[in-house]
């Protein structure tokens, strides 16, 4: 039997697919994500532009409809304002207590969730719950 070898070669370069395939793979996980993000910044500048809209129609005052088309940019504007703010370390403190302290009341927010939370059920269960969560988060954190 005779092989034809232009035809091998043609079977040989479908083999490139497979590396096709796995480049599909990954955007086919990227891409959901990078909608969801996407969505997820636009939804929350949609919240703060009527949350500002809502409240200079509530106040009776001028809003940040001057800010770019609709008032769009006064989110940016924002975001570039708080990039630029002075430090938080005071100048004339101990910066390593307070680096400390800092650090230690940050961490603390999520178990006061976990504790409100089980609060907020109305059930004694359930706040015995949000109460072992706390001191199980505390401990593991602190050991």
């Amino acid at each position: 039997m005779i092989i034809d070898t232009p035809k091998v070669q043609d079977i040989n370069s479908f083999s490139g697919l497979e590396s096709f395939k796995e480049v599909y793979g990954i955007l086919w996980i990227l891409v959901p994500i990078l909608i969801l993000v996407l969505g997820i910044t636009l939804s929350v500048l949609a919240i703060v532009w009527l949350e500002r809209e809502i409240s200079v129609g509530v106040q009776q005052r001028i809003g940040p409809e001057y800010a770019g088309p609709f008032g769009i940019l006064q989110a940016l504007a924002d975001g570039t304002k708080l990039l630029f703010k002075e430090n938080l370390i005071p100048s004339m403190g101990d910066i390593r207590l307070f680096s400390v302290f800092l650090w230690i009341a940050i961490s603390s927010i999520a178990p006061i969730g976990l504790l409100m939370s089980g609060y907020g059920s109305n059930n004694k269960y359930s706040f015995l719950g949000g109460l072992r969560a706390l001191l199980n988060r505390l401990v593991m954190k602190y050991h």
